[in-house]
């Protein structure tokens, strides 16, 4: 199973796009949820939701206005 801090680092930045907007956590969440998609321990439901994520995420990034805590 793909380490506890992959999986983190996936749901921070896919939340940080949520609220932020921001197209590059987008898009770095997205290569991380192919690399947890891509394990070979991962469940087929749980492989599925991952390129779902991700595609979704790489298709359609939001523009961003400003990144959290900028002006």
């Amino acid at each position: 199973m793909p380490s506890a801090e992959l999986w983190a680092g996936a749901l921070s930045l896919l939340l940080i796009h949520s609220e932020s907007g921001c197209p590059h956590s987008a898009l770095n969440a997205a290569r991380l949820l192919d690399r947890l998609s891509d394990a070979p321990d991962v469940d087929d439901a749980t492989r599925e939701l991952c390129e779902r994520a991700s595609k979704r995420l790489s298709q359609n990034p939001r523009m961003e206005t400003s990144h959290v805590g900028t002006a």
